[in-house]
C-alpha cells in the first residue's frame, strides 16, 4: 500500500494554554483506547502544552490500536510500517493546520502507542523532538540507520509486566541508543499497568528537556 498525501485520523487538538512553552504533547493510547483517553495524562504532564490526540485506525475486535498484529507481541511489520508512515503524514497535516512547533513535538504513548512512537523514531526521525514511552516493545530493526542524535527518550518499563519483559525494554533502550538518542530507562515496580511514578518520572523528564531548550534558546545569537 502506498502512504495517503494526507491521511486522516480521527483526533482530538487542545490549544496551548501557555504559549511561551510552544510543544505539543503526540498521545498515543494503548489498545482499545481513543482520541480521549491519555488527554487527562498529557494534561498532568505538562500542564497548558497543546495537545495532539489521534485515534489507532485498525481494529481489534472492535478495538482501536494503531497497527495490527498476528498474536501479542507478534506484530504484522509491513503494517505497522505503512501505518507509521501515516501517521507520520497526519503529522505534518496538523502541525500545519494547527499551527503547532514541528520542533516541539514530543509523543507520549502507552502499550500500543509506544510502539508505534519507537516506530516512528526509526522511520521517521525528526518527526519527534523528544518521546516519552510508557510499556514500549521493540518494533522491528531497520534497514538503515536513523540518526536520532538530537532526540530525548524516555523509556519506562515495568519490572512485573507479563506482556512486555524487562529485557525487552533493555533492549529497546539499546537499540535506540546506537543510533545516538539520549535515553533514560525508569523502572515501575509493578506489572503493564500505568503508576504514579511513570507521570513523576515523565514530569522530570520533560522538566529537563524544557530547561534544555531554554537554555539552548538562550544561547543562540542574534540574526540582524
Amino acid at each position: 500500500m502506498t502512504p495517503s498525501d494526507e491521511p486522516e485520523f480521527i483526533h482530538r487538538f487542545v490549544p496551548a494554554a501557555q504559549s511561551d512553552l510552544g510543544i505539543t504533547l503526540l498521545l498515543l493510547h494503548g489498545t482499545g483506547g481513543n482520541e480521549n483517553d491519555l488527554l487527562p495524562l498529557g494534561r498532568e504532564l505538562l500542564p497548558g502544552a497543546a495537545l495532539l490526540s489521534p485515534r489507532g485506525r485498525v481494529s481489534e475486535n472492535g478495538m482501536p490500536r494503531f497497527f495490527r498484529r498476528f498474536a501479542e507481541g507478534v506484530f504484522d511489520v509491513d503494517d505497522l510500517k505503512f501505518q507509521t508512515h501515516e501517521l507520520n503524514g497526519f503529522i505534518k497535516a496538523a502541525t500545519e493546520r494547527y499551527g503547532v512547533a514541528k520542533n516541539k513535538l514530543v509523543a507520549v504513548g502507552y502499550s500500543n502507542g509506544a510502539n508505534i512512537a519507537a516506530s516512528l523514531l526509526l522511520l521517521h526521525p525528526h518527526a519527534l523532538s523528544g518521546a516519552a514511552l510508557f510499556r514500549p516493545m521493540v518494533p522491528f530493526t531497520p534497514d538503515f540507520e536513523p540518526d536520532l542524535e538530537r532526540i530525548s527518550v524516555l523509556l519506562s518499563g515495568g519490572m512485573h509486566d507479563a506482556v512486555v519483559s524487562p529485557d525487552i525494554t533493555e533492549a529497546l533502550a539499546q537499540m535506540l541508543a546506537s543510533f545516538g538518542a539520549d535515553v533514560e530507562l525508569h523502572w515501575h515496580q509493578g506489572g503493564h499497568e500505568l503508576g504514579q511514578d511513570d507521570l513523576s518520572a515523565a514530569k522530570r523528564w520533560l522538566s529537563r528537556k524544557i530547561t534544555s531548550w531554554q537554555s539552548l534558546k538562550r544561547a543562540a545569537p542574534e540574526v540582524g
